[in-house]
């Protein structure tokens, strides 16, 4: 799932060797922290934070039933979490 999540990442980020990955495997929850630079903010989460949904839609649909769900988070290096939504796996 990290893998789809860095393709889509890096198709709208300009700075593709200064974004970061950090996966954080809880209970019931695998988290995924994208943290990238000022810059590409905009450019990945998209106007009205059409491209951050898409890419949780597309995340959701990945995940095979009775997984666990993932956590996909949005942060701006040297800032605070920007977006952040849960992606059930049912």
């Amino acid at each position: 799932m990290l893998d789809l999540i860095k393709y889509i990442v890096e198709q709208f980020a300009e700075d593709k060797e200064s974004v970061e990955y950090t996966v954080n495997e809880k209970e019931r929850v695998i988290e995924v922290t994208v943290t990238l630079p000022s810059s590409d903010m905009g450019k990945v989460i998209g106007k009205q934070g059409k491209i951050a949904k898409a890419m949780r839609t597309l995340v959701h649909a990945a995940t095979p039933r009775n997984e666990k769900k993932y956590v996909v988070e949005i942060r701006e290096k040297g800032g605070d979490t920007v977006d952040l939504d849960e992606t059930d796996g049912e």
